[in-house]
C-alpha cells in the first residue's frame, strides 16, 4: 500500500535511508562486516576445444595486433554502451510519437527467454529437485603485460 502512494524517487530515497541506517547498526554490532574483503584473484577457466595446435600458432606480432585491436574495440563498446544507456534513460520514458526528426515507438520482441520463476514453481510442485543449470561460456580477457614472455604457456 505504501508503494502505491509514493513516487519511484521517494521509494529509492527511503531505501537509501534504510540502507544507511542498516550500515550504522552493523558498524556498531559487527564492524568487520562492513570492511571489504580482498578481491579474489582472477580465476581462469580451462581452454575450450578447437584451439591452435603448436605448429599452427600465428606470429607474435599478429597475436599482439589482435590483442590490441580486441582491447580497443572492447573499450569502444563499453563507451558506446554507457552512451546508449544514458540516451535510453531519456527515450524509455517518452510516449510513442514524433519528436522533431525522430520517431519514437516500440515493437514487440521476437526473442524469448525461459520463465525461471515458473520453471522453479513446476519443479517444486512436482518434487523434481533444483532446476538444472549450466555455466555460461567463459569470457575472453586480454591484459597487457610489462615484460613479454619468451615462451607460450
Amino acid at each position: 500500500m505504501f508503494n502505491l502512494l509514493t513516487s519511484p524517487r521517494t521509494a529509492r530515497t527511503v531505501r537509501g535511508l534504510i540502507g544507511t541506517v542498516a550500515d550504522a547498526v552493523r558498524s556498531v554490532v559487527a564492524p568487520a562486516s562492513l570492511v571489504e574483503q580482498d578481491a579474489p584473484a582472477d580465476v581462469e577457466a580451462p581452454d575450450p576445444a578447437g584451439l591452435y595446435e603448436a605448429d599452427e600458432l600465428p606470429d607474435t606480432d599478429v597475436i599482439e595486433a589482435a590483442a590490441r585491436e580486441f582491447e580497443r574495440a572492447a573499450d569502444q563498446a563499453r563507451r558506446a554502451d554507457r552512451s546508449k544507456r544514458a540516451a535510453k534513460k531519456v527515450l524509455d520514458r517518452l510516449p510513442s510519437g514524433i519528436y522533431g526528426t525522430w520517431r519514437v515507438f516500440r515493437t514487440p520482441s521476437s526473442r524469448q527467454t525461459p520463465d525461471l520463476a515458473e520453471i522453479t514453481r513446476i519443479f517444486k510442485a512436482n518434487n523434481l529437485g533444483p532446476v538444472p543449470m549450466k555455466p555460461c561460456a567463459p569470457s575472453l580477457k586480454v591484459v597487457a603485460v610489462d615484460e613479454p614472455a619468451l615462451t607460450v604457456a
